[in-house]
């Protein structure tokens, strides 16, 4: 069985990072998902596709995985680049750039 361990991003819908501080883990698909003809959703016969395991840290999820067996991969996340601004910056007159 295939897993996949990642930190998810930060939500879109709200502003806060409270979520963001556990790691997942999520089965790979072992089937296409296909639209269904009667309805239009969308469905698979693997349903290990709904399960998500979430860990503390990343080395828990790793040996998670390792005591079942598991083939897996680690996506590591993406630093966090804050760039500092002042309330002033919003008014600053940047000329455009000339092609």
């Amino acid at each position: 069985m295939k897993a996949r361990i990642y930190k998810p991003s930060k939500s879109v819908m709200q502003s806060g990072r409270a979520k963001d501080k556990n790691w997942l883990l999520e089965y790979e698909l072992e089937s296409a998902r296909v639209p269904e003809d009667l309805i239009g959703w969308v469905s698979s016969s693997d349903t290990l596709n709904q399960v998500r395991i979430p860990f503390k840290n990343k080395s828990a999820a790793i040996a998670f995985a390792e005591g079942k067996n598991w083939l897996y991969t680690v996506q590591e996340s993406k630093k966090r680049q804050i760039k500092p601004r002042n309330y002033i910056d919003n008014f600053k007159y940047e000329p455009p750039e000339e092609v």
